[in-house]
């Protein structure tokens, strides 16, 4: 992140000596003109708060991903990520919209216009940096194997793991974790898909999010004869808009000021994700 901002600062300075040295049309020499489709791409990134605030709602790109953002009762989206979404609309004068994604193809509907925003539990790798202007990190998390409870004891190191099949989210870090430790596996569609696959026995474990498996695996949840064993990485997540968006600065602002006065905190505690906060400065 310290060298992508580096970057993005020397290139402003760059711009701006070269305007200060001479005139627009010197400037514009210099790089030829700018294609008509970029600039109208770059204009749109840039108004991202005027264009939500016109059509009155922030479309939220999600999966279905227990503490994060997962359904009630009444079929409503819930969660941590659902409810700070709520929130960060609020703030803006707009409501919330949530639209089922499929993960591997986040970027892409982000791009295309169809969400605005991938706020569902997203962690921060060089790939999704490079896709999306992401906000500052917000929570902790890492990548935990999961395997049947009576099976725990076998599976402790990730050399023991090597013969197992997994089930992991497509596109996820999870399936990145998998192919880096040479595991075989199997994509799903999502995270709760994997841990179904492990409950029913088609799949020998899945690596899913650690904030997942608290709420999800063990006793007294939904999948009581699951555990989790292995430690595989650790990483933070983030939200991610498109390049250029200024509502990538609007979050962070948010972030601070929620977490500030306590609200984030309030949030966190009602889905069990407290410890897993990063502080906002």
């Amino acid at each position: 992140m310290f060298k992508k901002t580096m970057a993005v600062i020397m290139t402003a300075a760059l711009m701006l000596g070269l305007a200060a040295c001479g005139s627009k049309g010197e400037v514009k020499e210099e790089f030829g003109e700018q294609p008509e489709e970029m600039a109208l791409e770059t204009v749109a990134a840039v108004e991202d708060l005027k264009a939500i605030q016109e059509k009155g709602k922030l479309v939220v790109g999600i999966t279905d991903f227990e503490p994060m953002d997962y359904k009630d009762e009444s079929g409503k989206w819930i969660g941590f990520d659902a409810d700070m979404a709520n929130a960060f609309a609020k703030s803006l004068g707009v409501e919330a919209e949530f639209v089922e994604i499929e993960w591997d193809n986040k970027a892409l509907e982000l791009s295309s216009g169809n969400i605005d925003c991938v706020w569902n539990g997203m962690t921060l790798t060089d790939e999704v940096m490079n896709a999306m202007d992401c906000s500052n990190p917000y929570c902790n998390n890492a990548q935990i194997v999961i395997v049947p409870s009576d099976k725990a004891d076998q599976y402790q190191t990730v050399e023991s793991l090597k013969d197992l099949n997994f089930a992991v989210e497509v596109g996820s870090a999870g399936e990145q974790e998998a192919q880096a430790n040479g595991l075989k596996y199997t994509s799903v569609q999502n995270q709760a898909n994997a841990l179904m696959e492990v409950a029913a026995g088609t799949s020998d474990a899945a690596i899913i999010d650690s904030l997942m498996a608290a709420a999800m695996v063990g006793e007294g949840t939904s999948y009581d004869k699951l555990t989790y064993t292995v430690g595989l990485n650790s990483e933070e997540y983030g939200v991610g808009f498109r390049k250029g968006s200024d509502l990538t600065d609007k979050l962070d602002e948010f972030f601070k000021s929620s977490y500030a006065d306590g609200s984030m905190q309030k949030i966190a505690e009602t889905y069990g994700v407290q410890a897993a906060l990063i502080e906002q400065k």
